[in-house]
This record gives C-alpha cells, sequence and structure tokens, in this order.
C-alpha cells in the first residue's frame, strides 16, 4: 500500500500537554490547533452552556494583553486571527500563522490558557444572549430544528443537550462558575496542541515551551452515550412559524468512525448528496422544484456518528417533499447503488481526502482533533478502504440506518393538522 500519509511526530510536556506536529514541508503556512476534550455532552443540565460561554469569555483578554482590544491586536499583528469554537464533544481554539511567527503565536496560545482575565462577564452574557436570539422567534420558541431534533433523538442524554444552552443558564452564569468550569476542563492534560505546517521537531519543541505554564488540570472521562432508539416510529416535533419557508431536520442515530459500518455509511451519504448530480439534488430540486437546496451529512462523534439530512422549502410543498424523500431513502435499502454511482463515490472521495494534504487545518483535525479520543488511523488506509467499497456494503449499511425507529425529526414552518398527520403517516410507512 502506498504512503501517503505526512510525517507526524509528537511529544508530552511535564504537565501532560500533548504536542503533535504533522510536518507539510510543501505549505507555506502554519496552523496551530488546540483541541480541549470538553462541550456540550460533558455539561450537566445545570451547567448546559458553560462550554460555549467559556470559549467566548477567554476572548476577554489575559494578564498580558488586558482586554479583548489588546487581545485581538496581539493576534492580527501577527497577520492572524484567532478561531474558536465548541461542539458536543470537543472545544477549538485555533491560528492560522507565516511559520516564521509560530512561536510568537503559541505564546499568546500560552497565556490564553494559563491566564484569562474572566472580565466583562455581563458584556459577554449580552453577546451571547444575542446570538441564541436567533434560535428563538418572536413568540419564544425554539426555531432551531437541528437542535429540537438532536434533543428528541437523546432525550435527558447531554448529547441532547444545545451547546449554546438555554437563556436560562447564560442569565444566570456568574464568574466563579465559568471560573471554576475553566479550571476543570481547560488543562494540559485535557489538551492536544497540533502544529501543522512546515517546521521540524526541534523548531515546534522551542516553539511550545510557553505551553508548560498552562496548569495540568483534568483529563475528562466522556459520558457514556445512549442506546440506539427502540421506538416503533419516528420522532417528530413541529414548531409553528410564521417564516416564509418551513426548515427541517430529519437526524438517525449512525456509526462511529472505529465502526466497520462507518465507511459504507459514508458511501451512502455521497449517493444522497454529494453533488448537483446525486439523488437528493437532481430528484428532488432539479426534477421536482421541491426545494431550493437540500443536504445530508454525517456529524461524527467520539462514540457515535449522526446521519442527518436538512432543508428547507415552501409550506405547501412540504408534505409532498418528505414524501417523495422517503421514497428515495426507501429504495436505497432494496436496490443496491449502481457501478457509475459506486464509481463516483470513491472518486470524488479519493480526491477529497488527497484536497486535505495541502489543508493544515484539516490535517490538524485529523491527527491532532482525532487523537483527543483514539488515535488516528492513516489516510493511507482510508484511501484503500474506499477502493475496497461494495454496493452490497452499502446497501446493508441501508437496510440497518435508514429504519423509522433511528428517526428524529423537527419541521418549524406553518405546518396545520391535516400536514402534520400527512408527515407523520409518510414517515412511519418509508
Amino acid at each position: 500500500m502506498r504512503t501517503y500519509d505526512p510525517p507526524v511526530q509528537m511529544l508530552t510536556q511535564t504537565n501532560g500537554l500533548r504536542v503533535v506536529l504533522v510536518e507539510l514541508a510543501h505549505l507555506h503556512t502554519t496552523t496551530v490547533s488546540l483541541f480541549i476534550k470538553v462541550g456540550s455532552r460533558f455539561e450537566t443540565a445545570h451547567e448546559n452552556g458553560l462550554s460555549h460561554f467559556v470559549e467566548h469569555m477567554l476572548f476577554r483578554g489575559t494578564e498580558r494583553y488586558a482586554s479583548s482590544l489588546l487581545l485581538n491586536t496581539a493576534v492580527e499583528r501577527l497577520g492572524s486571527m484567532l478561531h474558536a469554537e465548541t461542539g458536543r464533544d470537543y472545544t477549538l481554539f485555533q491560528m492560522g500563522l507565516p511559520p516564521e511567527r509560530l512561536a510568537e503565536g503559541l505564546d499568546i496560545i500560552a497565556d490564553l490558557m494559563s491566564s484569562p482575565r474572566f472580565e466583562d462577564i455581563d458584556l459577554e452574557r449580552e453577546l451571547v444572549l444575542e446570538e441564541l436570539n436567533e434560535d428563538y422567534n418572536d413568540d419564544g420558541a425554539e426555531i432551531n430544528d437541528g437542535d429540537l431534533a438532536r434533543g428528541l433523538l437523546f432525550g435527558d442524554h447531554p448529547l441532547g443537550q444545545r451547546i449554546a444552552g438555554s437563556r436560562a443558564n447564560v442569565q444566570r452564569f456568574t464568574r466563579d462558575e465559568v471560573m471554576d468550569f475553566f479550571r476543570r476542563y481547560y488543562g494540559a492534560a485535557n489538551s492536544i496542541l497540533c502544529v501543522a505546517g512546515p517546521h521540524t521537531m526541534a523548531e515546534v519543541t522551542a516553539a511550545t515551551a510557553p505551553m508548560a505554564k498552562v496548569p495540568k488540570g483534568i483529563a475528562a472521562v466522556v459520558p457514556g452515550v445512549v442506546a440506539p432508539q427502540t421506538a416503533a416510529h419516528p420522532r417528530i416535533t413541529f414548531v409553528e412559524d410564521a417564516g416564509s419557508q418551513t426548515n427541517m431536520t430529519l437526524v438517525l442515530q449512525g456509526f462511529a468512525e472505529a465502526s466497520p459500518q462507518y465507511l459504507p455509511m459514508v458511501g451512502l451519504l455521497r449517493c444522497l448528496d454529494d453533488g448537483m448530480s446525486t439523488r437528493l439534488h437532481y430528484e428532488l430540486c432539479d426534477q421536482k422544484g421541491l426545494a431550493y437546496s437540500i443536504n445530508a451529512g454525517v456529524d461524527a462523534l467520539t462514540d457515535i456518528s449522526l446521519f442527518e439530512i436538512s432543508g428547507a422549502t415552501a409550506h405547501h410543498k412540504v408534505v409532498a417533499l418528505i414524501e417523495a424523500l422517503a421514497k428515495i431513502l426507501a429504495s436505497l435499502r432494496e436496490t443496491p447503488v449502481t457501478d457509475a454511482e459506486l464509481d463516483r463515490i470513491r472518486t470524488r472521495y479519493r480526491y477529497e481526502l488527497l484536497a486535505s494534504f495541502d489543508d493544515g487545518s484539516a490535517m490538524a483535525s485529523w491527527f491532532g482533533g482525532t487523537r483527543l479520543y483514539a488515535d488516528p488511523p492513516s489516510l493511507g488506509s482510508r484511501l484503500h478502504a474506499i477502493e475496497q467499497l461494495t454496493a452490497a456494503q452499502i446497501t446493508a449499511v441501508a437496510r440497518e440506518l435508514l429504519q423509522p425507529h433511528r428517526l428524529a425529526a423537527a419541521f418549524v414552518g406553518k405546518i396545520t393538522e391535516k400536514r402534520q398527520r400527512e408527515i407523520e403517516a409518510a414517515l412511519a410507512a418509508w
């Protein structure tokens, strides 16, 4: 098997921080990514939203850079911007840098993680509440169909919680709560720092020396995932909203990346949505005019994944859209994909994986972020595996995955009781 993977080296600092270097000598920029094993699945209901809130508060400055302006100015003087995101099972802080500014960038990240000020909490609270306003309508009803569907699928399990938390939680978080949560989860022992770019290990070792001042903290244990649903019918919710379209999200509990069923599930996904010639766009948009766009994706968590279909359409078209979608999904359980489809799946997967070698952020995510939970498989092995993928494997996964009892769905729009019954019937029957 041909070796595709770039050289990867690792070291562990005395505080427990794992440092990963992905050597990408062909690049002219460096990506620095700090992955932390924390997110909404680690929060109790009382804490829900704290991971996201801490992420916001860290932009408020450090002991050296005592305000958000000073901190962001220091980063931007390096030609960079500080990017951050909170997920369900990880949090990320990232910079793209000229390679010669690596040490300066890491010095700022070390400062951020060792001496945050957590000032101006009430001002930041207002910003987070403004962000949350996007998920509610004028009547106070939640209209984020993706979050609503996940809440139905996982119930009281932390994976059913909103990443940003509830308004009530955000309104009452105190500075002490924020600082305590930070001390528990944002330590070196719970983090991986990945440098992806044209560097030697000697350069990275020297540049990461300031990270030794980050407190060790704890190594968090991920909460166990719930068992797959055994309900007889899909779980469906409808929210009345006066918008111009009905928005919808359908999620099915899928397979973990370590599962042998994961790659066939990715093949199934690419049958549905991998360009304008694949089934969702061509049949539902191009040929039937039922939506401008409808998308499918896989949200891969550490121990499971979510197979997700989302879109929007005119209120009066939503029943026809769901009925047509149900027929497409049902057909994939019964009829193998064609040779032409299988060839396209392999070709496009291969191209996108090869393109990731030119993307420092993608390499950092694969070799750094994945390692929060398990050693990443080689990219070469993924290329080999996709070449071995068969139509029979895709059909077998479709038969197991595309089942009503695995489904949770949320619809937000003007949906009459009659339309609700018709949607429920279509999803129960497929």
